[in-house]
């Protein structure tokens, strides 16, 4: 057997599941070295020895070997064993009737023991079976190494434009992998793509443009134009080019905005295992670009204007674009962490947001993440999958101030993260690269050693560009419908419910005021202002 290739584990006790898993497992034989166990002690054995030679293990199914919450300890020590292995409970036909195990599988899962479950296989072939491991097998190699058609950065591992070209990959959906060189003559980083072009220290426009994200040409006819690529943005794309309405989605930074920075998002609907962010973001940009909408990535909006009955757009690359609708779906920018020595390691050490890009540039250090809300959560406890350890800072007395139960019970059944409620950080240390943070719990002051510090504190609307004539609240949330002042409406019909004080502007997810901060709801409006901007041009009734 090739000790290169990756490796299926299976675990059973009873012979002829073993032996029907012999049978469907062997399809993968050519890719992948296959182990079929008898007995978790066993099982144990073998994970613990293969940690220890190195052997990159692919997938976990774990089957009867005792089905109750204790069990599933195993697969925690799975976890510790091999980080990045998907671990799933492989479990009988009917097992969702099954009261006790139904609830080991929902706590195991809460508990972030175990990724999902798969039915045992039946029949020969079971495709069920072989569908849901090949699935879990793609996730692994995508997450491990970026899949076939990965672009490829270059350059030095502590540079912060490599973190910033790596992150707009990542968040765009465009699988990429890294590899560490040290400076020389040559620009860096470089990026090559799949179709064999290399650029070198290339600009955000020039990577987007490189992937094929370009704007239409100036005076082509648009009919709706979305100002972010938010889940609010991503389905107001989807919505107007399914009705037909020439789309154009505008975005400077990366799809899925916040969203797309998460982990894990476990209470979206549809998903029973959770999806990543950026694989929803991903799957909204394909099902937006399959009904026709256009993109314009790694550009911003620098003006908007009311001009001679249509809405006009100035382009940050200095094109210009007119629609006879807008939805503004700019979302929020993550705060700033105001102490000393943050803003000086940015990019290295010290990020804002997402952690799927740098998890594996912390394996086995100590990390820090400050914020009590979902989004800090799921970042800790995605990067407790690589990190030594974990510490989640909160400025809150309790972590129920601002997360979801769920998360709250999969850190505390999580053994390398601990939390410091009542705590802030006020000094980040390092030179050229962060080496420890301070932090303040009441009036007395600690270090503490962290190889990196992810920023997830709230966030503040991307509005500041706005005309006077959009009106917004005191913390520069947009006003729509029955909030925005009658004197600075301007017309007879009163405005419809996603509407700004700027006729057929339309605002929509976490920019607008009085908006539920929740992907679903940032979706549904989305989809709610591009059908309001449809009647408004003739389209069909508002609802």
């Amino acid at each position: 057997m090739d000790p290169a290739r990756p490796l299926i584990v299976a675990v059973d006790e009873h012979p002829d599941v073993l032996r029907a898993l012999e049978r469907e497992l062997r399809r993968y034989k050519a890719d992948y070295g296959v182990r079929v166990l008898s007995g978790g002690p066993d099982a144990m054995m073998e994970l613990t020895r293969l940690a220890r030679a190195g052997r990159g293990v692919a997938l976990v199914l774990w089957g009867d070997c005792g089905y109750d919450i204790e069990s599933t300890d195993a697969l925690e020590h799975v976890r510790r064993l091999h980080p990045t292995a998907k671990r799933v409970l492989l479990v009988p036909w009917g097992a969702w009737a099954d009261h006790s195990l139904s609830g080991v599988i929902r706590r195991s899962m809460a508990r972030g023991r175990i990724d999902y479950y798969v039915l045992k296989p039946v029949r020969a072939p079971d495709e069920l079976f072989h569908e849901r491991v090949s699935n879990f097998l793609y996730e692994w190699n995508r997450a491990l190494e970026g899949g076939s058609y990965a672009i490829r950065v270059t350059g030095e591992s502590r540079s912060p434009r490599v973190h910033e070209v790596m992150d707009l990959l990542h968040r765009n959906g465009l699988p990429s992998t890294f590899a560490a060189t040290e400076k020389g003559d040559q620009p860096l980083p470089l990026v090559d793509f799949p179709d064999g072009r290399v650029l070198a220290n290339p600009s955000n426009v020039e990577i987007a443009r490189a992937c094929g994200m370009d704007p239409p040409g100036e005076g082509d006819e648009l009919d709706v134009v979305v100002v972010g690529a938010g889940p609010a943005g991503l389905s107001a794309g989807v919505a107007g080019a399914s009705e037909g309405l020439a789309t154009l989605v505008v975005e400077e930074h990366a799809i899925g905005g916040q969203a797309g920075s998460s982990s894990l998002i476990r209470n979206y609907l549809g998903f029973p295992r959770g999806i990543s962010g950026a694989d929803l973001a991903g799957q909204a940009y394909q099902q937006a670009w399959i009904f026709g909408t256009r993109f314009a990535l790694a550009r911003g909006v620098s003006a908007l204007e009311s001009r001679d009955g249509r809405l006009a757009l100035s382009l940050s690359d200095g094109r210009h674009v007119t629609a006879a609708a807008v939805v503004l779906a700019t979302g929020a920018a993550y705060r700033r962490l105001n102490a000393p020595g943050v803003d000086e390691l940015r990019g290295a050490g010290v990020f804002y947001g997402g952690t799927a890009v740098e998890a594996e540039m912390v394996e086995g250090e100590h990390v820090c993440v400050v914020g009590g809300a979902n989004s800090a959560g799921q970042a800790a406890l995605h990067l407790a999958r690589h990190a030594g350890h974990v510490t989640l800072v909160v400025r809150a007395p309790s972590l129920r101030r601002g997360m979801s139960d769920y998360l709250i019970t999969a850190i505390e059944a999580t053994a390398n993260v601990s939390v410091r409620t009542g705590t802030e950080v006020i000094e980040a240390r390092g030179d050229g690269r962060l080496e420890g943070l301070v932090l303040r719990d009441g009036t007395s002051a600690e270090p503490l050693p962290a190889a990196a510090l992810f920023v997830m504190i709230g966030a503040r609307p991307r509005t500041d560009w706005l005309p006077d004539a959009i009106a917004r609240d005191s913390s520069g949330f947009v006003l729509t419908g029955e909030d925005v002042p009658t004197e600075r409406w301007p017309l007879e019909r009163p405005p419809l419910a996603l509407e700004t004080s700027m006729p057929a502007v339309f605002a929509a997810g976490d920019a607008r005021h009085g908006s539920i901060k929740r992907v679903a709801s940032a979706v549904g409006e989305g989809s709610i202002a591009v059908r309001a901007a449809h009647a408004l041009t003739g389209g069909p009734a508002y609802a």
